[in-house]
C-alpha cells in the first residue's frame, strides 16, 4: 500500500486530499509557496493520530511537514510535492491550569489569544505576545521561538515553556522538561526543540510557565521624532536608563504613513518616526514619567495616557503594520536583531541600502530588544533578484553589528542560504548532525533550515 492508502485506512476522514486544502498548505504568510503539491493534509486530533502519521511516514520514507495556523513568515510550514502536511490545528485542549504552580498544560493548536482569554479568568496570562497572537498557535510559537511586543520585559517563548511533549519521526512519544521551576537533569532538550521549526519532532503538548496579571495602572506613551535615527537613539537611551518598559515599539516614516493611510488617520509629517511605549505594574506611573523626560530630551513630541483602553488603541496602530504592508504589494517581511545600542547604526545601514537600490524599506522594530522587521515590497509572487540582493546586504549588516539573521521568525526556507554565514561551517554541520539524531531518515521538514544547498 502507498503512504496515502495507509493514511486513509488508518485515519479515514482526517486525511484531506481536497485540492484547495493542498494548495493552501503550500504557503504561509511570507507569501512564499512550496513547489508542487502535498500528498495530503492530515488533521490530527489526538497524540495517537500524530504517532500513526509518523509511523506510516517512517515505514514509507515519506517526508512530513508539521503545520499549525500557517501564519509563519519564513516558509517553514509549507508543504511541497509528495509531502504529508501534518496539521495540529485541531488539537486545542487546555489539559490543565495550575494557578498555585503558575503553569498550564496545553495542546499545540490553541491560539495564543484564546489561551490568554481563558487564563485571564484565573488572573493569569502567558506572556509571549507576537503581533499575530490572535491567529497564531502556541505550537507554532514554540516551533519558531516567537517573540512579540512584550518581550522587552517579559521575554520570548523560550522563557515561558517548562516542557514539551514531542513525537519523534518514528512515532515514539517523549516528555521533555519538567513542571518544577528549576530543573537541570541532563541536557536541556526542551530548549533545543523550541525554535527548531519542525526538524526534530512534532510538538503535541506543552507545559507553559504563566504569570499573574500585572496590577496597577498601565501607562502608554507615544512620541514622534523628526527621523527614525532620532527615535532609535531615544529608545536606546530608555534602555540605558535602566527603566524596564513592558513594550517599546518603533515605526519608521514609511511604515507609520502606510498604517495611517490604511486606518484613515491624519498623515504624519514626512520623515516622522514614532515610538510607542507601555509600562505596567505597581511602578508604571513613575516609570512613564521617567521615560517621558528621556523622550522629550531626545526631541520627541511626547504624550502619555493612563487609560488602558486608550493604550490598546494606540498599540493597534503598531499591530496594523502587516495588513498595511499587504496593501502596498507583495511583502517580504524580514527579521533581524542587533544589540540595542546598535539600533541607530542599523537604521543607518537600512537607509544606505534604500539609497543604493533605489527602494523604500518600511521598518518597524521591537526597540526594547533590538529586533527589527524591515519590509521589502515588490510585485509578483516571488522576490526578484534585486530584492534578495538588498536583503543580503541587510542581513550581513546586522551580523556585522553583532546581530543575527532572525530574532523570532525562524530560518525556514527563505533564510537557509545565509545560515552558515552566521553559524560558521563547523557549527552548521554540528547542528545538522543533531537533527539526524532525532530524525535519522531525514523525513521531518526536509529542505528547511539546514538545506543541503545552503
Amino acid at each position: 500500500m502507498t503512504a496515502l492508502d495507509q493514511l486513509i485506512t488508518a485515519l479515514g476522514a482526517l486525511v484531506d486530499t481536497d485540492p484547495a486544502s493542498l494548495d493552501e498548505a503550500r504557503a504561509d504568510q511570507s507569501g512564499h509557496a512550496a513547489p508542487g503539491r502535498p500528498l495530503a493534509v492530515v488533521h490530527a486530533e489526538t497524540v495517537e493520530h500524530v504517532q500513526t502519521v509518523m509511523r506510516i511516514a517512517t515505514e514509507t520514507r515519506t517526508p512530513v511537514v508539521v503545520r499549525g495556523a500557517g501564519t509563519g513568515l519564513a516558509g517553514a510550514a509549507n508543504g511541497g510535492d509528495g509531502e504529508i502536511v501534518l496539521s495540529t490545528r485541531r488539537m486545542t485542549a487546555i489539559r490543565e491550569i495550575r494557578a498555585d504552580d503558575l503553569l498550564a498544560v496545553v495542546e499545540p493548536g490553541i491560539l495564543n489569544a484564546d489561551l490568554n482569554e481563558v487564563l485571564a479568568e484565573h488572573g493569569l496570562w502567558w506572556a509571549p505576545d507576537p503581533a499575530s497572537r490572535a491567529i497564531s498557535t502556541v505550537g507554532g510559537n514554540i516551533a519558531t521561538g516567537a517573540g512579540g511586543l512584550l518581550c522587552a520585559k517579559y521575554g520570548v517563548v523560550r522563557d515561558a515553556v517548562l516542557g514539551v511533549d514531542l513525537v519523534l519521526a518514528d512515532g515514539r512519544l517523549l516528555h521533555l522538561g519538567h513542571r518544577s521551576v528549576k530543573g537541570v537533569t541532563g541536557l536541556d532538550l526542551t530548549s533545543l526543540v523550541i525554535g527548531s521549526e519542525g526538524t526534530l519532532g512534532v510538538v503535541v503538548g506543552a507545559t507553559l510557565k504563566l504569570r499573574r496579571l500585572p496590577e496597577g495602572t498601565t501607562c502608554t506613551l507615544t512620541a514622534t521624532f523628526p527621523d527614525v535615527r532620532a527615535a532609535a537613539a531615544a529608545s536606546a537611551a530608555v534602555t540605558a536608563s535602566g527603566v524596564q518598559p513592558a513594550i517599546m515599539e518603533l515605526m519608521d516614516a514609511a511604515s507609520l504613513a502606510a498604517v495611517a493611510t490604511m486606518l484613515q488617520l491624519p498623515l504624519p509629517q514626512p520623515g516622522t518616526a514614532q515610538l510607542t511605549i507601555q509600562t505596567d505594574g505597581p511602578g508604571s506611573v513613575t516609570e512613564a514619567t521617567t521615560i517621558a523626560a528621556i523622550l522629550t530630551a531626545h526631541h520627541g513630541d511626547t504624550q502619555v495616557s493612563h487609560d488602558r483602553e486608550e493604550g490598546e488603541r494606540l498599540l493597534a496602530i503598531r499591530r496594523a503594520m502587516h495588513p498595511a504592508m499587504a496593501l502596498l504589494g507583495t511583502t517580504l517581511i524580514e527579521d533581524v536583531s542587533v544589540p540595542r545600542s546598535a539600533m541607530p547604526a542599523m537604521f543607518d545601514e537600512i537607509a544606505r541600502i534604500e539609497q543604493a537600490y533605489a527602494m523604500t524599506i518600511p521598518t518597524v522594530a521591537h526597540a526594547g530588544d533590538g529586533n527589527l522587521h524591515p519590509n521589502f515590497i515588490f510585485e509578483g509572487t516571488e522576490p526578484p533578484a534585486h530584492i534578495w540582493a538588498a536583503a543580503d546586504e541587510l542581513f550581513r549588516a546586522a551580523i556585522a553589528l553583532g546581530g543575527t539573521l532572525t530574532g523570532e521568525h525562524g530560518i525556514g526556507t527563505l533564510k537557509s542560504r545565509w545560515l552558515a554565514d552566521e553559524l560558521g561551517d563547523d557549527q552548521w554541520e554540528l547542528q545538522r548532525q543533531i537533527t539526524r539524531v532525532f530524525d535519522p531518515l531525514g523525513i521531518l521538514n526536509p529542505g528547511k533550515v539546514f538545506a543541503a544547498d545552503a
